[in-house]
């Protein structure tokens, strides 16, 4: 996986184009073309126009608050990760955690209610059977959630005011070395960054006319929609708003998997078959 904010380190991909794909997904041996998915990170370019003495970690390698410089710190991404790390690292520093707020689940994940009900009715129940692809009320959340944050889960946003982390608008740019907001404020005593921007779908190694106008493959329950034989899971919302969890994508799998084979019974009875033209004479045997 890649992390938004920085470029990533060049990788060896694997490449699928139209006429690669034909060949794998409806050749002889009828071999179905069943793909995950890669993460990809967001360009930030100006993350390298910031100031050489200003620490830079992204959230994936951070552990805890002795990996960075002293001085105050700017947490980019206001999800789960950045919310985390910014009460990690408060202590005595400044904290700013910038980002748009993303919501709050309306319990206490940790509590014994949540424990004993809540939770269970919520990601069994709502994310796993009400919030899907087949109920008018999923895919009116389906069109949203593709686009945005998850809400908080473990952290409160009155921890956060509680601890005395500021938050501030997005970060936008660079100014003189230091990192610009959306609303025209530069933070001058910024002495590190915690780049906690997530990850996003990257198909770029796809080269197939299956994508819509947002760039989200075109597909039901996983099945693209356009080419015959090409398969995802692990989307967010593939099926239901679990299809990320680990109860949801194994749902998931499952059905994927029986398309898989019902394709390849299909490939195969059709390679048995002998198909006689229209209006050819047979000669009869004496």
């Amino acid at each position: 996986m890649q992390r938004r904010g920085f470029a990533p380190a060049p990788q060896r991909k694997t490449s699928i184009a139209g006429a690669q794909f034909e060949r794998r997904a409806c050749g002889s041996d009828g071999l179905a073309g069943d793909f995950g998915v890669t993460f990809e990170d967001f360009d930030f370019s100006f993350a390298g126009q910031l100031d050489p003495s200003i620490r830079q970690i992204q959230s994936l390698d951070y552990r805890n608050p002795e990996q960075l410089a002293e001085g105050d710190v700017l947490v980019v991404g206001a999800g789960n990760s950045g919310a985390e790390i910014a009460l990690d690292v408060k202590g005595s520093r400044r904290v700013w955690l910038s980002g748009r707020d993303t919501g709050e689940v309306p319990f206490r994940i940790g509590g014994l209610a949540a424990r004993l009900l809540l939770s269970r009715l919520l990601l069994r129940g709502i994310f796993h059977h009400l919030l899907t692809v087949d109920t008018p009320i999923g895919r009116r959340v389906r069109a949203k959630a593709l686009h945005r944050a998850a809400p908080l889960i473990r952290t409160r946003r009155a921890e956060l005011t509680g601890a005395g982390i500021v938050r501030v608008p997005r970060v936008t740019g660079v100014t003189a070395g230091l990192p610009a907001l959306a609303d025209g404020h530069v933070l001058e005593t910024v002495r590190n960054v915690i780049w906690c921007t997530g990850y996003q779908p990257g198909f770029s190694w796809i080269d197939l006319p299956i994508f819509d106008a947002e760039g989200e493959p075109r597909h039901h329950r996983g099945i693209a929609a356009d080419v015959p034989g090409l398969y995802f899971v692990g989307l967010h919302f593939l099926y239901a708003f679990s299809s990320t969890m680990i109860h949801g994508v194994s749902r998931d799998a499952e059905r994927i998997a029986r398309a898989i084979a019902a394709r390849r019974s299909t490939t195969a009875e059709h390679a048995g078959r002998v198909t006689i033209p229209s209006g050819t004479r047979l000669a009869a045997r004496v």
